[in-house]
């Protein structure tokens, strides 16, 4: 697999596994909603988030981002889309779940309600552009 700059080659056909990774994610996300577990919630969104946009980039471009600066991901799946009429709207979705990471994470706060259902509401959205394109 040939690597570059914050990229890795992955086989095309490998995006159904990333996907069904980010369903997992989703699935869990809600779960961890319904128990009032937010914080668990919040780190699982963010998760699903990051691996529906991996599963968009392999299938469209053979490449995902790594690392730990996320934002080069939005990115690449910014150049990999081409343009429709929801891929701004999508990606701002994306990037404000980006920006939940560290807090919810690493800051040793627990999330209230309202914080992650803002955070759902957000990955519903880009969920939705995103499943658009990967079941095509």
């Amino acid at each position: 697999m040939v690597e570059r700059s914050g990229r890795k080659s992955v086989s095309r056909h490998r995006f159904k596994e990333y996907y069904d990774v980010a369903e997992h994610f989703y699935s869990a996300a809600g779960d961890s909603m319904e128990l009032e577990y937010f914080t668990a919630a919040g780190v699982l969104i963010v998760h699903s988030a990051i691996a529906y946009t991996d599963a968009l980039c392999i299938k469209l471009s053979g490449v995902k981002s790594i690392g730990e600066n996320h934002e080069d991901a939005v990115a690449l799946v910014e150049s990999a889309v081409g343009d429709t009429g929801e891929k701004s709207k999508a990606l701002n979705q994306l990037r404000r779940i980006i920006e939940e990471k560290t807090k919810v994470s690493y800051l040793g706060d627990l999330y209230t309600s309202s914080q992650t259902k803002e955070m759902w509401k957000r990955l519903e959205r880009f969920r939705k552009w995103a499943l658009e394109i990967l079941l095509r």
